[in-house]
């Protein structure tokens, strides 16, 4: 997800990460899983402070460098 820099700090990302949230946990997904690039440091923190925790690299994405994941429903 890339958002332009007018609209940056507006909690719209925090708002698109709850609604994949809810659509994943109503489609029946125990758990989501992301990864992201060592300098989207903003990403980071976003998926750092909606309770994902890092875990080791499920794929070779070659411009990954931080991989996480978040249980749902509890």
């Amino acid at each position: 997800m890339w958002a332009a820099p007018a609209v940056r700090g507006l909690g719209l990302g925090r708002r698109l990460l709850t609604e994949l949230e809810a659509a994943a946990a109503a489609g029946g997904a125990r758990a989501l899983r992301l990864e992201t690039n060592r300098s989207l440091e903003e990403a980071i923190g976003l998926y750092r402070a909606a309770g994902y925790r890092e875990v080791p690299a499920f794929n070779d994405e070659p411009y990954a460098h931080h991989w996480f994941e978040k249980t749902l429903g509890g």
